[in-house]
């Protein structure tokens, strides 16, 4: 299994609203990650879903490390 059929298996989460975000996200997206971006991505799916979803609503601000990236989520 290669990196980003990794970090796709990881984009399944439990809430429907963040797998649809992150489904988006990974179709249009991903591939255009350069090895800091991938890396940065996969440190946000390892926040818990429902803080990673609130964020991507924006109901509470990414911590800075995460802001652009969220920001990109929120676009798609």
């Amino acid at each position: 299994m290669g990196e980003l059929d990794r970090i796709r298996w990881q984009c399944r989460r439990g809430l429907l609203e963040l797998d649809i975000v992150l489904e988006r996200f990974q179709r249009k997206e991903l591939e255009q990650l350069d090895a800091a971006g991938l890396n940065r991505f996969r440190e946000l799916l390892s926040e818990p879903d429902t803080r990673l979803l609130a964020w991507v609503l924006g109901q509470e601000e990414p911590p800075e490390q995460f802001a652009a990236l969220v920001g990109r989520l929120r676009g798609v």
